[in-house]
């Protein structure tokens, strides 16, 4: 094990520079070309020795898989002793709506108790963390800022710190991990869905991420936990990644998860996109949208009890076949402004807009009818601000 933080030297291998609290356990060939990226999950030689013996706590949802096996079952089969799970939002099976508040359960397979890091408190407390040797967190992310599992993240790296218990992280491959866009939130728009100060698509996984969020000292009181990184093999922020297992009901296909970044600003206005249809984030609309060949009518669906327009027939834009820009996509939110002149409709929860823009520039440079370029001039000063400080924490090339 080695403490510090990961830099690539001259020669391709990785070399550590000290760094308080955070250590990563590393492995061979982790740049090898060709080969189809593996989390760190899949790394068992590596963590498994840091569990012996230790009463761990698991912070997991249906994502958290090695191979076809869920890794709360893996770890039990190998004798590990799991004691207690704790869910992200849409819980430890992935079922929740968005935003829906989950209450404490035990999972119905194993009989362990599952505690919710989504309802009425967001971190564990220090009676869950009491009887623990150790924390454990594996959750696929997807690279972009109001993605709440990064605040479970935060919260959870807060709780470790105040209790003096190590955190361990089974890094997973970023399917954005390539873009790096948006503007950067500002303090005062900090909340659940963002609480740093990165662009929307920040380019990182979520290991990085961690150590960044230690490394800036983010956590309250400027607190640094006891991190373990476990890496990903054969990855760079290059590599395709198609994931295996959707990371959230309305995300369940890679284009998706492309265009996520881009559509979620509409949460906050009085569009629709595409929840209660076989199309969540691959499409928006509106019912005052001109009538065109696209339209749909959105009904109950998994992870989408009660849709916006629920009934309603919206007409809009199919975007199953459009080529995805690497870039934040400001294209969406402008033709959809546009089209609907009457801006008190526009922007339907002004401050949930703002929280996920991360300021409030946006929706007035929306409202006003300024142009991709000119939007995007604001947000280069900040975006050169961040890739400084990413540049830091980077595992990867």
């Amino acid at each position: 094990m080695f403490h510090g933080k990961i830099v690539k030297n001259q020669g391709g291998f990785l070399a550590v520079k000290p760094l308080l609290f955070f250590s990563i356990i590393l492995l061979c060939s982790v740049f090898a070309h060709g080969q189809k990226p593996l989390p760190g999950a899949n790394q068992t030689e590596l963590y498994l020795p840091l569990l012996k013996d230790k009463r761990i706590a698991i912070v997991a949802n249906q994502t958290s898989t090695l191979g076809s096996l869920h890794l709360v079952d893996t770890l039990r089969n190998l004798g590990c002793k799991v004691i207690r799970i704790f869910a992200p939002e849409h819980g430890f099976r992935g079922d929740g709506d968005a935003g829906e508040h989950l209450k404490n359960s035990v999972d119905r397979k194993t009989g362990i108790p599952v505690v919710s890091l989504y309802g009425n408190y967001k971190k564990p407390s220090s009676d869950q963390l009491a009887d623990l040797d150790l924390v454990l967190f594996d959750i696929q992310d997807v690279g972009v800022r109001f993605y709440t599992y990064l605040s479970t993240l935060h919260y959870v790296m807060e709780a470790c710190s105040e209790n003096d218990k190590p955190l361990l992280l089974l890094d997973r491959p970023n399917p954005n991990g390539h873009r790096i866009d948006g503007p950067v939130l500002e303090p005062e728009y900090a909340s659940f869905v963002g609480l740093h100060p990165v662009p929307i698509l920040y380019g990182m996984t979520i290991g990085e991420y961690a150590a960044m969020i230690n490394g800036e000292q983010w956590l309250e009181g400027g607190r640094q936990c006891r991190l373990t990184v476990i890496p990903n093999k054969f990855y760079t922020h290059s590599t395709p990644y198609s994931l295996p297992i959707p990371p959230s009901p309305n995300l369940t296909s890679d284009r998706a998860i492309a265009l996520y970044p881009s559509l979620c600003l509409f949460e906050g206005t009085s569009v629709s996109v595409g929840r209660g249809t076989l199309l969540p984030f691959e499409c928006y609309g509106h019912p005052c949208f001109p009538k065109t060949d696209f339209s749909y009518l959105p009904k109950p669906q998994r992870g989408s009890k009660e849709p916006m327009y629920l009934n309603v027939e919206c007409h809009g834009f199919n975007l199953k076949e459009k080529p995805i820009s690497e870039a934040f996509d400001l294209t969406f939110l402008i033709t959809a402004r546009r089209l609907l002149a009457d801006t008190l409709v526009f922007i339907d929860h002004p401050k949930f807009f703002n929280n996920l823009a991360g300021n409030a520039s946006l929706a007035e440079q929306l409202l006003n009818d300024w142009d991709d370029q000119a939007i995007r001039a604001t947000w280069q000063p900040g975006l050169e601000t961040f890739k400084a400080i990413r540049a830091k924490y980077l595992i990867y090339p």
